[in-house]
């Protein structure tokens, strides 16, 4: 017996958030919102393909694939078809696993590696149309951008994208499966049953990390599909005695469901310019600025001091060591991250590569870069002050607050269609320059899909 009072069950936090799911329709999302959507949409696919033949993804295409079972959805970067679960498993790894996907702008959340496996592989099963799809996308990351803003800091160390990311991921799921608010509900109960994730695996880079969206995905479509058969779940799963906010960080209520279907959270995003932990981004800029702008050369570097938040130190600050896992290791060491863009003057795709991460270059480089710590920053991505001492220029300091990519250091339109470019052309099926456009209108088409079944028919080759 549910304990809950009949009256909160109905006006709880997780039945408001069932509720909107359950009734969202695209008519009823702003443009923006939409366009939005079909952008970060696209953003994840590129670096998804991109991602499809980075360590260890092909190695969980061959163990998923070899399990078989029905052909229920894509498996992006592959062309071949897996159960819906694993498809969104396989999907949200490779998504995550350059780092170079969107994130939350008031929030350390990775959103979209999460709701579009979820959604885009629930929606092929189940026939959805490009307008149901894309309702259920904008609710399940509108949802999860909510429940991340709501809990401030400090940071405990749990994932945000694991345990947010469940939660708006099984809405989506919901929505998809034509669940009533009740049903929905049910949904995101059990979702919670199994959130979990923890920065440990950022903090000891691993291949790991890149599982901390692919878990949450399956565990959404489960948790769906539980509440379609019928399966109860808790009502109070955030505000209860061992509810979200007490077993994991306080939250805010009233943030959460502000304005609900009526302001969407779900465009708080930015468009990744590195691939590379969000922690490093501000870093990254200030060290190509200053190496530009001087033309620095690692044999000019005598000492760099990179000054960064507790929870920025705690995530990148560590020694750095790519002898288990180089590209891991690359994308979440800021020294390794400052040491680059002096050596290469650029941080991109190939710089992640192992060769590059053991760069014997790069690592005569590191221990000449120090990592403070100022208490009283809360920041996660900035601001991060630098200063570097040179043969040849002495002293040069910067401080940067923005990181490139949001809205206060934009990127440009060049740049975001030059990265999709190159991320949709490698990996583990590259596609032509055909097969790009071809995806690029189909994403903005999706209005007028009437069965995301066909979504990747001409773009993919089973």
């Amino acid at each position: 017996m549910d304990p809950t009072p009949p009256g909160e069950r109905v006006h709880g936090i997780a039945a408001r958030l069932a509720a909107h799911a359950a009734g969202l329709t695209l008519a009823r999302i702003p443009r923006p919102i939409a366009q939005a959507a079909r952008l970060f949409m696209l953003d994840t696919l590129a670096v998804a393909w991109a991602g499809s033949d980075a360590p260890g993804c092909p190695d969980l295409h061959r163990l998923l694939a070899t399990d078989g079972g029905p052909a229920q959805a894509t498996a992006w970067g592959y062309g071949d078809r897996l159960p819906v679960g694993e498809a969104a498993f396989l999907n949200g790894a490779t998504a995550s696993a350059l780092d170079y996907d969107s994130l939350g702008r008031d929030a350390p959340v990775h959103v979209n590696v999460v709701v579009l496996p979820t959604a885009l592989a629930v929606a092929q099963w189940r026939h959805a149309s490009g307008a149901d799809f894309l309702a259920a996308l904008v609710a399940g990351c509108d949802i999860t951008c909510r429940i991340a803003a709501a809990m401030p800091p400090p940071h405990r160390g749990f994932a945000y994208t694991s345990v947010a990311g469940v939660i708006g991921a099984a809405a989506a799921a919901a929505r998809l499966m034509r669940l009533d608010a009740a049903s929905t509900r049910h949904a995101i109960g059990l979702a919670f049953l199994q959130a979990g994730g923890t920065q440990q695996a950022n903090i000891e880079p691993t291949l790991a990390k890149r599982l901390l969206a692919a878990f949450p995905a399956r565990a959404a479509v489960l948790a769906a599909r539980l509440a379609a058969a019928g399966f109860t779940a808790p009502a109070s799963v955030f505000e209860g005695d061992c509810g979200l906010y007490a077993l994991y960080q306080p939250g805010d209520p009233a943030r959460l469901t502000e304005s609900l279907g009526e302001r969407f959270d779900s465009d708080a995003l930015s468009i990744k310019a590195y691939p590379s932990c969000g922690c490093n981004h501000t870093a990254i800029a200030g060290t190509l600025d200053l190496a530009r702008a001087f033309d620095l050369h690692p044999d000019d570097v005598v000492a760099v001091e990179a000054t960064v938040s507790p929870y920025m130190a705690r995530i990148v600050g560590g020694p750095y060591d790519p002898s288990e896992d180089p590209q891991a290791a690359a994308q979440f060491s800021l020294r390794y991250s400052i040491a680059c863009a002096i050596a290469r003057r650029r941080l991109g795709l190939a710089e992640i590569e192992a060769e590059a991460a053991t760069d014997p270059c790069i690592l005569a480089l590191v221990p000449r870069i120090d990592v403070r710590v100022e208490p009283s920053w809360t920041g996660t991505r900035g601001p991060v002050r630098l200063r570097l001492d040179s043969r040849r220029h002495g002293r040069r300091e910067r401080q940067g607050d923005h990181v490139p990519g949001t809205a206060e250091a934009p990127l440009s339109a060049q740049d975001i269609e030059a990265k999709f470019a190159e991320c949709l052309g490698r990996g583990a099926s590259p596609l032509d320059a055909a097969r790009i456009a071809r995806l690029r209108d189909r994403v903005d088409a999706l209005a007028r899909v009437e069965d995301m079944d066909r979504f990747f028919e001409g773009i993919v080759s089973p």
